[in-house]
């Protein structure tokens, strides 16, 4: 049982980062049409997210 948990967590951190990278990419794109900007902000994913979400 505890092996079950253990996994399932690992599984939900796993999608969170790339939910928070796709949200990022899909932000910057919109906001700059830059691809490099994309890159690097998906890099940063949901550090970017929230700092567009706080001052845009």
């Amino acid at each position: 049982m505890a092996n079950y948990i253990y996994t399932y967590k690992g599984e939900i951190a796993r999608s969170g980062i790339g939910l928070g990278s796709a949200l990022a990419i899909a932000i910057s794109w919109s906001a700059n049409k830059s691809i490099l900007w994309a890159i690097l902000h998906g890099i940063f994913s949901w550090f970017y997210v929230v700092y567009y979400a706080l001052f845009s």
